[in-house]
């Protein structure tokens, strides 16, 4: 949560910056910023809620976490019917509207350090590269290595050629 007026020059959608910049960007919008949440959701919640539900519930848990009441969520994509704030929805926002973008910034900065402790805990998936997508890098460790307790069993596909 950003005070009001408060820019981070070059923030935007993540997916468009480099890692390094992100990086760059994140140590400056948690120096500005007045709060941040971060939420999260794990394996077990995906598998038997589903992704759409427990992202709900992720980001309910995120703004649960900030220090102060924020006075006004906007979120990115579309309205999400079980969030608990009322909120904005802005399609393409995190390239639209600087508050998305940071946070946009800083949740892919915080998954991304993730999938490095996750890549040296379980080396041969090549998390550091691949964030966890289901690439077919990805898909051909996971017959080679097996899963991890940090893999969704539910994802497109992989119940059915693992037979689990």
């Amino acid at each position: 949560m950003l005070p009001e007026g408060v820019q981070v020059e070059r923030a935007g959608d993540s997916k468009k910056l480099s890692r390094t910049l992100r990086e760059e960007l994140y140590a400056e919008i948690l120096a500005k910023a007045l709060s941040v949440g971060i939420g999260t959701g794990s394996v077990q919640e995906i598998d038997k809620h589903n992704i759409l539900n427990t992202t709900t519930l992720a980001m309910n848990r995120a703004l649960t976490e900030l220090s102060e009441e924020p006075g006004h969520v906007v979120v990115d994509g579309l309205p999400v019917k079980k969030l608990e704030w009322k909120h904005e929805a802005v399609v393409g926002g995190d390239g639209l509207v600087h508050s998305i973008g940071c946070a946009s910034i800083v949740a892919k900065v915080t998954r991304d350090r993730l999938m490095d402790r996750l890549a040296l805990r379980y080396p041969g998936y090549s998390w550091e590269k691949n964030a966890g997508y289901g690439t077919a890098a990805h898909r051909a460790a996971i017959k080679k290595l097996g899963l991890t307790p940090h893999h969704r069993i539910t994802f497109g596909g992989l119940q059915y050629e693992l037979d689990v």
